[in-house]
């Protein structure tokens, strides 16, 4: 029987992560150890100089354990398995994340960083998205038969994998296309505007991004953007 540990970026309230672990259920015993709130682009940061806070938490799936965390996806994995759960955990499932995370915004994904805090401590990460603005019959009509293709796939050394559900209805989905390599590209092209003068010669910025779907073929990013299911094995050092 695996051990399993999910966690995510969204918060510990999030839909995503309730769908993650009522599936992860068919694979073994599930601690939850998540966010107490929202974490995304947090990448792979932990927590060194202030505490982290940890509380239980009534998770609202039967027979999982579950603890919010003050810290990031990344603490989670950390304080997750080196202290709250008896048994190192076998695979780390992270997310579902609300918005894909492929191509060069991989680099930002705290969903994605968990996984690779999982995969730096020695246990297996995954990491899965979906689109934020479609509906989630693609990622529940293919998430058990997923997790089943790859909880216990071997992976080279400082890799994870990353799973990325189109956002599309289900009859729109055109299936699944694995090893995708990484995309250069970006989903969004961001540009910062100007929101109001401060004092001193200051100035209060905020981010805008531009939707891009102009993505290299053969990519992550590609079959995403036409309806496919993507699964990439991600490298970070290590």
């Amino acid at each position: 029987m695996r051990t399993i540990l999910v966690t995510n970026d969204d918060g510990i309230a999030s839909d995503g992560i309730i769908r993650l672990a009522q599936a992860a259920k068919e694979f073994g015993t599930v601690w939850v150890i998540a966010p107490d709130g929202q974490r995304s682009a947090a990448s792979h940061s932990i927590t060194l100089h202030s505490p982290i806070d940890i509380c239980p938490y009534d998770f609202p799936v039967e027979g999982v354990q579950a603890w919010a965390c003050s810290g990031t996806p990344g603490d989670c994995v950390r304080v997750g398995s080196l202290y709250v759960m008896p048994v190192r955990p076998d695979v780390v499932l992270s997310g579902i994340n609300y918005g894909y995370n492929a191509a060069t915004d991989i680099q930002y994904s705290a969903t994605v960083g968990a996984a690779f805090e999982a995969q730096f401590l020695g246990y297996q990460g995954i990491a899965l998205s979906e689109g934020a603005y479609g509906d989630h019959e693609v990622t529940d009509h293919y998430l058990l038969s997923i997790l089943k293709k790859l909880i216990g796939k071997e992976t080279p050394q400082g890799c994870v994998l990353n799973v990325n559900f189109p956002g599309c209805p289900l009859s729109e989905c055109r299936g699944i296309l694995e090893d995708r390599p990484v995309s250069g590209g970006t989903f969004y092209h961001d540009r910062y505007v100007e929101l109001e003068k401060l004092p001193g010669n200051g100035i209060r910025l905020m981010v805008e991004g531009i939707y891009n779907e102009d993505a290299e073929e053969g990519t992550d990013f590609r079959a995403i953007v036409e309806n496919y299911i993507s699964i990439s094995t991600v490298r970070n050092v290590g």
